[in-house]
């Protein structure tokens, strides 16, 4: 991580802060004590008589002994490679060209987004909260085919764990194994789309911010695969994979109090945006069954969607349905979700699988710790349901769901006959506050792809396909600005280690761009390996 050193000046007790960063941390032993971006401090004092230099931030202030601060730094860059979050494509007005073998009316078209995406039946929902490990070295790592590990140690200690440094450096606790394939569905044209989830972060705690032991090939023991917290590296790699973030817990002085909850969730809306590409949360994973982290997000426009924490709630939450109408504006919509062990979320399963799909409540699952029982059930939904079963199952997260629902009830769509044989089909899709999965999927009624000569689009789009369904035409855009850069990133990955997981990643992520001459160049090199 390169560091800029901070310079101090005292002056009548007060410490200037000089030199180009973005964080400030404290050091300790090594250690870092305390960190946060500097935008959120508003003063930073030396107690000269009580040897202790005071933070004054916007809502708390912090004290620390002058004499266990080593050193203070600026934090300029991060070791992980981030998608661009705060730059994404927002408010996108996308061009659809389609040219046809002979001619057609207009009129004769009609054009809508369905009510889920790929034109899936049914939608399962995954939130994990915590801010544990598990979400990443378990769920992700299984979803994504990452090595998995069970493996305790004679102590019974589980020692299983590992982070992004030790993943990319081949670094793996004992007994690491792999499910041979990736988990997910389709799009409906072939192409892969893995599952998704929601974690919770704790950006207020310090393990956010742990380091790590890399040490591949030492046996002696494996103290450095105990990792019990998600760390922002391994938080940073899990949305590069599309997955969300969620507020959970906040350190509020009293949590029953909605102005420290709520003044809580811009301090931890500060820490997200410095760690994560200026990416903003508008998830609320309710903790504990504390209604009033709710009354707080009522006045925190920020936090757009949330889950509820009991299973039994009925006051507060409401359950999904997605094919109702009533599930038009989700807007700050506490949904509930169920904690149920993996035997009850397959029965869950099977039982709304019975119904007609109109009828059908969305299975929103709430988890913490995750290991082999939830492995298990993810293969089984992949080769049931999703592309190695009959492929009837969107699994998005919660903040992907909130947003396409919001697109579909929002965009705006227009058709102009550019001759007889061509058509235009335009879309504007608005953005809400911290929206970063511009990507619909639109029914073309009156054409089907045997009427087709081709299909071009403007720059917005970004990724594009289509295929026949229902005796109609399905269009898949993605309007995210930097899926190219994001794809040579994983082909890059993939050169400078030629690992089969890091190959299905070059795939993965290339695949998603529409046709192209850069997208050509990306699998010529991915199968020039």
């Amino acid at each position: 991580m390169k560091k800029i050193i901070l310079l101090i000046i005292v002056s009548s007790f007060n410490l200037t802060l000089m030199g180009q960063g973005k964080r400030i941390e404290f050091y300790h032993d090594s250690i870092i004590s305390f960190e946060q971006n500097i935008s959120a401090i508003d003063s930073i004092k030396i107690d000269s008589t009580n040897n202790n230099i005071i933070i004054n931030q916007r809502y708390n202030t912090r004290t620390f002994d002058i004499n266990e601060v080593d050193s203070i730094t600026f934090s300029t860059s991060n070791a992980i490679y981030p998608y661009p979050f705060g730059q994404e494509a927002s408010n996108v007005t996308a061009e659809i060209i389609i040219q046809l073998n002979d001619s057609i009316n207009i009129d004769d078209l009609t054009v809508n987004i369905p009510t889920l995406k790929f034109n899936k039946s049914w939608l399962f929902m995954l939130t994990q909260d915590d801010c544990l490990n598990s979400a990443f070295h378990q769920t992700w790592a299984a979803i994504n085919g990452k090595p998995l590990s069970n493996y305790t140690n004679s102590n019974n200690q589980k020692q299983n764990s590992y982070n992004i440094g030790q993943l990319l450096a081949g670094d793996f606790p004992p007994e690491s194994y792999y499910l041979g394939k990736t988990l997910g569905s389709t799009d409906g044209t072939g192409k892969e789309v893995r599952f998704k989830f929601t974690t919770t972060v704790y950006p207020e705690d310090l393990f956010m911010n742990s380091s790590e032991t890399i040490n591949p090939g030492y046996t002696d023991n494996y103290y450095r695969f105990m990792k019990y917290n998600l760390t922002w590296g391994n938080v940073r790699e899990m949305v590069n994979y599309e997955n969300s973030i969620a507020f959970h817990d906040v350190n509020a002085t009293d949590v029953h109090n909605i102005t420290d909850i709520y003044n809580h969730y811009l301090i931890v809306q500060d820490s997200i945006q410095l760690h994560l590409q200026n990416r903003g949360c508008k998830v609320l994973a309710e903790p504990n069954g504390n209604k009033d982290y709710v009354r707080a997000a009522y006045n925190y426009s920020s936090i757009q969607t949330m889950t509820a924490q009991n299973n039994s709630d009925s006051i507060f939450s409401r359950e999904l349905y997605p094919y109702m109408i009533d599930t038009i504006d989700l807007y700050q919509v506490l949904i509930k979700r169920y904690f149920l062990d993996p035997e009850d979320i397959r029965a869950r399963v099977l039982t709304e699988l019975q119904k007609l799909k109109e009828q059908r409540e969305a299975v929103h699952i709430g988890v913490h710790s995750t290991g082999s029982s939830m492995v298990t059930l993810l293969l089984w939904l992949n080769d049931n349901y999703g592309k190695d079963g009959n492929d009837s199952l969107w699994f998005p997260s919660l903040e992907e769901y909130y947003e396409y629902n919001y697109y579909r009830h929002n965009s705006s769509i227009t058709k102009t006959q550019i001759n007889d044989s061509t058509i235009k089909i335009t879309i504007h899709i608005p953005s809400g506050q911290y929206f970063y999965y511009p990507s619909i999927t639109l029914n073309v009624g009156g054409i089907i792809t045997n009427q087709i000569q081709h299909i071009t689009s403007n720059d917005a789009i970004t990724g594009l396909s289509y295929a026949n369904y229902n005796n109609e035409l399905m269009i898949n855009i993605d309007c995210r600005k930097f899926l190219l850069e994001h794809a040579n990133h994983y082909v890059e990955q993939y050169e400078e280690n030629s690992i089969q997981s890091n190959r299905d990643d070059a795939l993965y992520f290339t695949n998603q761009l529409k046709d192209s001459p850069q997208k050509t160049a990306l699998l010529n090199r991915i199968n020039s390996r």
